[in-house]
């Protein structure tokens, strides 16, 4: 809790920071909020629904694609899309239809290994990880592109960081000694079935 704490004062410290620059969209940061939830909420219907396809990942992201295949063309139709898809002009070239595919093969791609890491963690680790790469990525395109920020702005960015990597220490000794505890179990079990004549 400790260190989803210190991930929330440095996201709060950068947005503070964008409001200083002049940069700060509100509308911006109502729909990061939203989106953030909406991730959440996946990964936690995600971890609870895995029982019902066996804990297949390979069959709950082929029941997500087919899902939100159905559900595309409603959308499109409700909010208009349509005409803009069907006189698209870039519908006949190769090249574009190579780009969309290897789009499409990367998003399944990401959408396998999103499941698999919430399988085998949990769904508040695969949101830490998200948040930790997305801060990581920010820090270095800024610093690729030579931005010039603040030092509060790279300060809220550290702290973001910090906070992930604290949060992956102490998973990691959780991990460690909920293994301990099953190898030990396993070796009573062991030792039981031994003392069995």
């Amino acid at each position: 809790m400790g260190c989803c704490g210190i991930i929330i004062c440095g996201f709060f410290m950068g947005v503070d920071q964008e409001k200083v620059a002049g940069s700060l969209s509100v509308m911006g940061v109502v729909f990061g909020v939203l989106a953030s939830a909406s991730v959440a909420m996946n990964s936690i219907y995600t971890k609870k629904v895995l029982p019902l396809v066996d804990n297949n990942i390979w069959r709950l992201t082929l029941y997500n694609n087919i899902n939100a295949s159905f559900l595309f063309f409603p959308l499109m139709a409700l909010f208009g899309e349509a005409p803009e898809v069907i006189f698209f002009p870039k519908l006949g070239n190769l090249s574009f239809w190579f780009y969309m595919t290897l789009g499409g093969v990367f998003g399944f791609a990401i959408g396998y290994v999103t499941g698999l890491q919430i399988k085998v963690t949990s769904p508040l680790t695969h949101n830490i990880s998200g948040t930790a790469k997305a801060c990581a990525q920010t820090v270095l395109a800024c610093t690729y592109y030579g931005d010039i920020k603040s030092t509060l702005w790279w300060t809220s960015n550290a702290v973001v960081l910090a906070g992930s990597g604290g949060y992956t220490e102490v998973r990691r000794r959780e991990m460690d000694q909920q293994r301990k505890e099953a190898v030990m179990v396993l070796a009573e079990k062991v030792n039981e079935d031994k003392d069995q004549p």
